[in-house]
C-alpha cells in the first residue's frame, strides 16, 4: 500500500483496483465508479510460515478505493474460495439502498461460490476515511481495504492541505486458519483463540520473530504535513497508536471533521477510523521512529494478544552518511487497561459543529427513549453437548438487553420487504431490560443466563431516537465498540458506573457531540447516543469485536417506509443472492 497525494481540484477516475487516472475538469460533480471484485485464496507468507488466506484480488490488504463525494460506486464481486461471502461498506450510510449494505442474513444472503453479486450505492452527504471489509463470520481478518471519499472538486478540508495521504489500517494476524478457530470456539462454547501478531498495512514490523523484512516503512520529508488516514480493521481488539516523538493533531472520526486536538498517543476502536495530521520535523533527525499499536483491554491476561506492532517513520536520505543504519525511537504506550486515558481521549472529541459542517444532533425531546445493557454472560450447553463455557454445561453468548442475537436462515430486509416475517423474525426487541439489576457492580451470581432470538425493534420513518447504551459486569466489565449500519449518531453523553435517568441527561452536549459511526461503550460506564431514523430497511447495530459478535451481542433495527416516493426502500436488484 503506497502514500497518494490528490489534488483537491481535479477530478479522477478510477479504471481498475490498480490504475488511477487523473482528468482535468471543472464541471463534473458525479461519476461512476466501477470496480471488480475477485474474491480468491491466495497464499501469504507471515511468521515464519506461509499460508492460504482468503482476499480480493489476490491483495492484502485489498484494494485501496480512491473516490469522491457524491460519486456512484458499482462493485462486481465474484466469489471463486469454498466459503460463503458478503461485504460491508463500513460507514457508509446507504440511504435507500440497504441492499449494498451487506451484513449476511440481515441485507442479503451470502454470495455463495461461483456466484457474483454487483453492490451498487451513492455516496451522499460523506467524505474522509472509511473501509470495506467482508461480514460473514471471521473472514474480514483478511477481507479488508480503505474506502477513501475525497470531497467535492474544488471543496478544500477545513484545515490547511496535506503535503501527501497516507492510508494506514490495523488489522491482526493468526497463524492458524481463522475459520477453524472460530468454528472450534462456537463448537466448544468457549472462547476462541487470541491472535498471534497485529500488522500495519498488513505487515507485521520489527518486534515480531520471522519479520524483520516485512516492514511498512513511511518515507517522509522535513517540514511537511502528512495525513494519516488510520483506520482499525483488527478482529477483537481496540488498540492505542503512536509514532514516536511526531505529535498528531486530529482533525476527522469516522468520516466527520471535528474540533482539530494535538494528542501524542491515540485510541481506536474496531471499526473506527481517524485522520491525523503528522508534522514531520524542521530538520532530517539522526535517526528513524516506529509507529507502534498495541491493545487497549479490560480483559483479564489471556484473553487478548498482548504483543506490539510497528511500522517505521524515516526521513527521505539526502547523504550518502545518511544511508547508514539509524537508530530507532520507540513511542511509549499506555498500560493496557488504561481506562482513564480511554475516557480522556473520547472526552476531547467534539464535532466541529460550524455554519459549513453542522453538527445536525437531534434536539428536543426524542420520539422514542431506549435503554440497552451490553455485555457477556452465557446460555445453557446443547442438549447432548459438551461445553467449555465459563461454568459446567454452559457456552459463552452475548446479548443485549438479555436477547442474544440469533442469526436467521432468511435475510431480514428480504423477509421485511415482501412481507413474510412469520417465522423469520418478531418486532418485540425490549426498549428496557427485563430485568434490572446493579448492571457495574459485583457481578451476579444468579440470573447470568441470557436468552436469546431474532428480534427487531420497529420505528417509524423519521422517529427522533435516543439510546443509553450500559455497559454490564456480569462476567467482567469489558469495553464494546458497538457499530451502527444505515446511520451516522451523536455521542450526547458518556459516564462511569450506572446510568442516572434522573441526573445524566442534564449534562448532555446537544450542541457540539462528536458524530459517529461505531462507538465504545466503556467498560463498567455507559454512552448515550442519538440519531435520525431517515433511512428505511433493516440495520445492524453490533459490537465490532468480532468474538462478542459471533457470541450474539447484536440488534436491529427495522425502519418502516416514510409517506413520499423517497422516503421508501426500492425493490432488491435483480441479482440478490439468494438463501
Amino acid at each position: 500500500m503506497t502514500s497518494f497525494l490528490l489534488p483537491p481540484s481535479l477530478p479522477f477516475l478510477i479504471i481498475s483496483y490498480s490504475m488511477l487516472i487523473v482528468v482535468p475538469s471543472t464541471t463534473v460533480a458525479k461519476q461512476i465508479k466501477h470496480f471488480e471484485f475477485n474474491v480468491q485464496m491466495t497464499n501469504v507468507a507471515r511468521l515464519c510460515s506461509t499460508k492460504s488466506i482468503v482476499t480480493v484480488n489476490g491483495q492484502f490488504p485489498g484494494p485501496e478505493l480512491i473516490v469522491r463525494e457524491s460519486d456512484q460506486l458499482i462493485v462486481k464481486v465474484t466469489n471463486h474460495v469454498p466459503y460463503n461471502i458478503t461485504l460491508h461498506w463500513h460507514g457508509i450510510r446507504q440511504l435507500r439502498s440497504g441492499w449494498a449494505d451487506g451484513p449476511a442474513y440481515v441485507t442479503q444472503c451470502p454470495i455463495q461460490t461461483g456466484q457474483t453479486y454487483v453492490y451498487n450505492f451513492t455516496l451522499i452527504g460523506q467524505r474522509g476515511t472509511f473501509f470495506w471489509h467482508a461480514h460473514i463470520s471471521w473472514l474480514r481478518a483478511t477481507v479488508y481495504g480503505p474506502l477513501i471519499i475525497l470531497p467535492k472538486i474544488g471543496v478544500p478540508y477545513p484545515f490547511p492541505e496535506p503535503y501527501k495521504e497516507v492510508p494506514i489500517i490495523l488489522g491482526e494476524w493468526w497463524k492458524a486458519d481463522i475459520e477453524a478457530v472460530i468454528s472450534q470456539a462456537l463448537q466448544t462454547g468457549g472462547g476462541p483463540n487470541v491472535s498471534d501478531a497485529y500488522t500495519i498495512n498488513g505487515l507485521l514490523g520489527p518486534l515480531y520473530d520471522c519479520s524483520t523484512q516485512d516492514i511498512f516503512k513511511l518515507k517522509v520529508e522535513a517540514r511537511k504535513t502528512y495525513m494519516l488516514r488510520l483506520i482499525n480493521a483488527a478482529v477483537n481488539e481496540e488498540l492505542f497508536f503512536s509514532v514516536a516523538d511526531h505529535n498528531l493533531t486530529v482533525v476527522d472520526v469516522d468520516g466527520v471533521y471535528v474540533k482539530p486536538f494535538d494528542a501524542d498517543i491515540i485510541l481506536i476502536s474496531p471499526g473506527q477510523t481517524s485522520n491525523l495530521l503528522l508534522r514531520t520535523k524542521r530538520s532530517y533527525p539522526n535517526a528513524a521512529f516506529l509507529m507502534e499499536a498495541r491493545p487497549y483491554s479490560t480483559g483479564l491476561p489471556g484473553t487478548y494478544d498482548n504483543t506490539t506492532v510497528a511500522g517505521v517513520l524515516e526521513y527521505e536520505s539526502r547523504t550518502a552518511a545518511s544511508h547508514k543504519a539509524l537508530p530507532l525511537r520507540a513511542p511509549t504506550l499506555p498500560a493496557f487497561n488504561d481506562t482513564s486515558f480511554a475516557a480522556n481521549f473520547a472526552g476531547k472529541l467534539r464535532s466541529l459543529a460550524t455554519r459549513r459542517f453542522p453538527a445536525r444532533v437531534p434536539r428536543g425531546d426524542p420520539d422514542r427513549r431506549f435503554f440497552f445493557t451490553v455485555g457477556i454472560g452465557t446460555l445453557p450447553c446443547p442438549a447432548n453437548s459438551t461445553c467449555q463455557g465459563p461454568t459446567n454445561d454452559t457456552m459463552f453468548a452475548a446479548a443485549i438487553n438479555n436477547v442474544s442475537f440469533v442469526t436467521p436462515a432468511t435475510a431480514l430486509l428480504q423477509a421485511h420487504y415482501f412481507g413474510r416475517s412469520r417465522g423469520v423474525y418478531t418486532q418485540d426487541f425490549p426498549a428496557f431490560p427485563e430485568a434490572p439489576f446493579d448492571y457495574t457492580g459485583a457481578p451476579p451470581t444468579t440470573n447470568a443466563a441470557l436468552g436469546s432470538g431474532t428480534r427487531l425493534a420497529a420505528l417509524p420513518f423519521n422517529t427522533k431516537v435516543e439510546v443509553v447504551l450500559q455497559g454490564t459486569n456480569i462476567l467482567g466489565a469489558e469495553s464494546h465498540p458497538l457499530h451502527l449500519h444505515g446511520f451516522n449518531f451523536f455521542v450526547i453523553g458518556r459516564g462511569s458506573g450506572n446510568f442516572d435517568p434522573a441526573n445524566d441527561p442534564a449534562s448532555f452536549n446537544l450542541v457540539d457531540p462528536v458524530e459517529r459511526n461505531t462507538v465504545a461503550v466503556p467498560a463498567a460506564g455507559w454512552v448515550a447516543i442519538r440519531f435520525l431514523a431517515d433511512n428505511p430497511g433493516v440495520w445492524l447495530m453490533h459490537c465490532h469485536i468480532e468474538a462478542h459478535l459471533s457470541w450474539g451481542l447484536k440488534m436491529a433495527w427495522l425502519v418502516q417506509d416514510g409517506t413520499l416516493p423517497k422516503q421508501k426502500l426500492p425493490p432488491p436488484p435483480s441479482d440478490l443472492p439468494k438463501c
